[in-house]
C-alpha cells in the first residue's frame, strides 16, 4: 500500500479535516506505543500502520 491509499483511507474512515490529527494524536500499542504518522516516519510499512488503524476504529472488514 502506498501513503496516498494509506491516507485516503483514513480521510474516508474518518475524514479529511480530521485524519491528520488523530494520526498524530492516538497512541496505538500495537505500533509500538507510537502514533501513526510516528509509525510511518519511522519506516513501518503502510500495510502494518493500516492494520493497527482499522482495529482502533473498529472499521468494518470489508475496509481491511
Amino acid at each position: 500500500m502506498r501513503h496516498t491509499e494509506f491516507w485516503a483511507r483514513m480521510d474516508a474512515a474518518l475524514g479529511p479535516a480530521y485524519s491528520r490529527t488523530w494520526a498524530d494524536q492516538f497512541v496505538m500499542a500495537e505500533l509500538g506505543g507510537r502514533t501513526a504518522a510516528q509509525a510511518l516516519a519511522d519506516g513501518v510499512s503502510t500495510k502494518q500502520v493500516w492494520a493497527a488503524v482499522w482495529q482502533a476504529l473498529g472499521l468494518p472488514a470489508s475496509e481491511r
